[in-house]
């Protein structure tokens, strides 16, 4: 077998690749645009292992050697870097450690999702990074709005708002300015309403974000999104595992028999940690465990620290709905009210 280290960047790669059969050692940088590494691999014979970090852009590089039929493992980045004792680095360094760590039995491999998954995921983060720009062009518009004296919050998007907003007397490139964003506003609205007929297409096609939906508060896109991020359930031993994935834990620096704990991680994917914090918010209001949870948080910590709180109960309960499997009746015990306490917690 022929075992690759590919320190690889966007451009360009470096490696250090090593043929068992024959102990020959070759170390090179291949470059990208010119077909330089395709000849590479394609010139290999037998069964070729690659290992590299995990990183983006790395699509057309996995479907490359996929065609070639050769192993492709990706590392953590993290735990690549932390075994790294010398401070000097450089490509070919981190290509030879990368070919040590695979031959040692030590590379930190990591779950990747199907190809197909990953492109399901475009489909939720694309929608959700429309919602974030129709958010900001909906800032604006309360500027100008607020700007004229007129405070309508959430109702200036409302049919009477809309009129309202375009019959401000503005100056010449204030009302183009408003005009640009009501226009962009639109297209915003058109495209989110596809969008969201998508992703509930796509949730009712999975059993897992079926399941997860019958919680309060938990819709299609946060459902999907769920699945598509924490992959089989089954590589999670602990709920505490996932809060910790999803970067909900939080900081610690605990020495000395004494114990510091500081703000969440937000080691994890960053859209699943906002959209957890949505729907905590609304299943807060629905689950009558939840809202006094978050009530009293709210009190004693604010009302950010209890957002957040809630979002990781939710992370949670999602958790072991997938872990048993069970759907929200199932995992909640019926104590003098249809919402009780959770099974599992």
């Amino acid at each position: 077998m022929k075992i690759v280290g590919c320190d690889l960047h966007t451009r360009y790669q470096q490696v250090a690749m090593l043929d068992q059969e024959t102990g020959e050692l070759i170390e090179r940088r291949l470059e990208h645009q010119s077909g330089e590494a395709l000849a590479f691999y394609a010139a290999l014979l037998g069964p070729v292992r690659v290992g590299i970090e995990a990183t983006g852009h790395t699509r057309w590089f996995e479907r490359m050697l996929a065609e070639l039929g050769q192993e492709l493992w990706i590392g953590d980045a993290a735990q690549i870097r932390a075994s790294v004792v010398r401070k000097q680095k450089t490509d070919a360094r981190d290509a030879a450690h990368l070919l040590d760590l695979l031959l040692s039995e030590r590379f930190p491999r990591i779950w990747r999702p199907t190809m197909a998954e990953r492109d399901l995921r475009q489909l939720v983060w694309h929608r959700q990074k429309l919602v974030w720009m129709r958010n900001a062009v909906g800032n604006q518009l309360h500027a100008l709005a607020m700007g004229e004296g007129v405070c309508r919050k959430k109702k200036l998007f409302t049919k009477k708002g809309r009129v309202e907003l375009e019959g401000l007397g503005l100056g010449v490139w204030a009302s183009y300015r408003r005009q640009e964003l009501l226009t962009m506003l639109d297209q915003f609205d058109g495209s989110l309403r596809e969008l969201d007929r998508a992703v509930a297409e796509q949730a009712e096609q999975n059993a897992a974000a079926v399941l997860l939906m019958t919680h309060p508060g938990v819709g299609p896109v946060t459902s999907l999104a769920f699945v598509l991020t924490l992959g089989p359930v089954e590589r999670f031993e602990r709920s505490k595992q996932v809060a910790s994935y999803l970067g909900l834990n939080p900081r610690e620096h605990s020495s000395g028999g004494r114990q510091r704990l500081g703000a969440i991680s937000k080691q994890g994917n960053p859209m699943m940690r906002s959209l957890l914090v949505e729907a905590g918010h609304t299943a807060a209001r629905l689950d009558g465990e939840l809202r006094q949870d978050y009530q009293r948080l709210k009190l004693r910590r604010g009302s950010g620290v209890a957002k957040v709180a809630i979002a990781r109960k939710l992370a949670v309960r999602m958790y072991w709905m997938l872990r048993g499997p069970a759907n929200y009746a199932q995992l909640v015990r019926t104590q003098g009210s249809p919402r009780g306490t959770l099974v599992g917690q």
